[in-house]
């Protein structure tokens, strides 16, 4: 694959989540947020189910010692993301849970200073400030205009980051991005079902009413676009895949705004803009730095 096709790929994800976000909203005005978590994912195992097949009869490399060890870790971080943005989603906007969750852009350099002991870019402090700039301007320019749910999704980007982080160290190595992906699903479609059957009630008729949306987070938000992820992010560099999966806050503002008539206010669309170009910053600076680098060395 390409770079350019890698590229697409993530584009590809940040578009469907964009939309995605729409369906987790919508969807809990007749299911549980646990319900839904587990069975939107429980789909998403059978769709990466046949393409874990195929890439077993493909790969001839055997799977390392570990490997599986590390999918479940990289499910349970899956699930802590799924779980605080669905649950925040009860109190705050498709807008805001769209550009709060963006901020694991931000955060993944972080984390890689904390976990990895990688020195850090210069241009990771001002974005961090930028991006606690666009969050307060996001919130009307008052922290408590900052609800719960906002809160949670904050959260829900730290346990992405993590996500991400993980598989950056684990995909490439391995070579197994099917199984990858279809173990954290399944990681999520077990936790989440054991949760939901212990916290929440569900009836045939819930599920019948919510089932165009656990489609399409399960066939689309979940499957498909999850596994573009994995597959884009083993043919591209770092900072183009996050600039390319960060997409997702734009496009899950446009569906909020066509499909559920949302609206924010002026300050909170400076606030969009801000926490967008931290994104940006966090991940074109230093690609530019290090180009500018090799043309002087060249």
């Amino acid at each position: 694959m390409t770079r350019i096709q890698a590229n697409l790929f993530l584009l590809l994800s940040g578009a469907i989540w964009g939309a995605g976000f729409v369906a987790q909203s919508t969807a809990m005005d007749v299911i549980g947020p646990l319900w839904f978590i587990g069975l939107r994912f429980a789909i998403a195992t059978l769709v990466a189910l046949p393409l874990v097949f195929i890439e077993a009869r493909q790969t001839k490399r055997p799977l390392s010692r570990g490997t599986m060890r590390n999918f479940v870790f990289i499910g349970l971080a899956l699930f802590g993301g799924a779980v605080t943005q669905q649950f925040g989603l009860l109190t705050t906007s498709v807008t805001n849970s769209g550009f709060l969750t963006g901020l694991y852009v931000v955060f993944v350099p972080i984390l890689t200073i904390v976990f990895l002991r990688r020195r850090p870019h210069w241009v990771i402090w001002p974005a961090a400030l930028m991006a606690s700039l666009g969050i307060f301007l996001l919130s009307g320019g008052t922290l408590s205009g900052l609800n719960g749910g906002d809160l949670l999704t904050i959260v829900c980007a730290l346990f992405w980051a993590i996500q991400v982080m993980l598989i950056g160290i684990f995909a490439a190595r391995t070579g197994r991005p099917m199984l990858l992906s279809m173990t954290q699903f399944a990681v999520c479609a077990v936790v989440g079902i054991l949760l939901a059957a212990v916290f929440e009630p569900l009836s045939v008729e819930a599920v019948k009413a919510a089932l165009p949306e656990i489609l399409y987070a399960g066939v689309f938000s979940s499957g498909i676009a999850f596994i573009c992820q994995v597959v884009g992010q083993r043919y591209t560099t770092a900072a183009q895949a996050a600039i390319f999966l960060s997409s997702e806050a734009l496009f899950a503002a446009l569906f909020g705004m066509v499909l559920l008539g949302e609206a924010i206010t002026p300050v909170g669309y400076v606030g969009c803009a801000v926490i967008f170009a931290a994104m940006l910053a966090v991940e074109l600076v230093p690609e530019l730095t290090r180009r500018r680098q090799k043309t002087a060395a060249a």
